[in-house]
């Protein structure tokens, strides 16, 4: 089955207002570059952003932010992006902040069919507010619900028309997860193979996680904050 399509523009037209999304990546590593400016332009809103971070603020999902595109976050972390804290304090933008190892488990857990687990992570904090909690072997948990996504959008080093992705280095930390967490999950690729030219081996996601996939363009790959030594 030949999934390819002609570009992120084609890749997100099914997106509409209101989309509940999982974006994959790690801080700007690996995140769907094309995707998110596809967004940018389509100019949908009301969006509710799973994410480890949201970039920064003139790059990734900051793009989105400076729309006011989008409505919740799901994140672990505020990172570098300053337009994200504001948004937040001023009540612009609602903010759902989870652990990172959980929301890593969220994501697993909503692609494997579980519909929640728990986690001793958070127990005893904020985090654990108007949650259920249980004692397993003397030790507290709180119950964490999972995600599941409308579309899941993730950035693959290579992959092929059937959909089957290989990822390299940190882009590797969430876009596994995130591609599995959805009910249409849409994967743009730094390089399109025909089928058959993967070792199956080194395949981190299967095509049958994936709807649609297309060869990007023009990636950055920027350094959300570059440090350099002095001397």
């Amino acid at each position: 089955m030949n999934k390819r399509v002609k570009d992120a523009t084609e890749a997100v037209k099914a997106i509409q207002n209101g989309a509940m999304l999982a974006i994959g990546g790690f801080g700007l590593c690996g995140i769907p570059e094309n995707c998110i400016s596809a967004l940018v332009e389509k100019g949908v809103k009301d969006l509710t952003c799973i994410s480890n971070n949201a970039g920064v603020d003139d790059f990734g999902i900051g793009l989105l932010l400076q729309k006011r595109q989008v409505k919740k976050m799901i994140s672990s972390y505020v990172g570098e992006n300053r337009l994200f804290e504001q948004l937040v304090l001023s009540g612009e933008l609602e903010l759902e902040l989870t652990p990172q190892g959980t929301l890593a488990e969220k994501l697993r857990a909503g692609g494997a069919g579980i519909p929640a687990f728990f986690t001793a992570t958070g127990y005893g904090t904020l985090i654990a507010k108007g949650k259920e909690s249980r004692e397993f072997n003397g030790r507290h948990y709180i119950l964490e619900n999972s995600l599941f996504a409308d579309f899941a959008l993730v950035k693959a080093w290579k992959g092929d028309t059937m959909g089957n992705l290989v990822f390299r280095g940190t882009a590797r930390n969430f876009n596994p997860m995130v591609a599995t967490a959805s009910y249409h999950t849409i994967a743009e690729v730094e390089h399109l193979v025909p089928v058959g030219q993967l070792d199956p081996n080194e395949i981190h996601v299967p095509g049958i996680y994936v709807e649609h996939i297309f060869e990007g363009k023009n990636y950055q790959k920027r350094i959300e904050k570059r440090t350099t030594r002095q001397g």
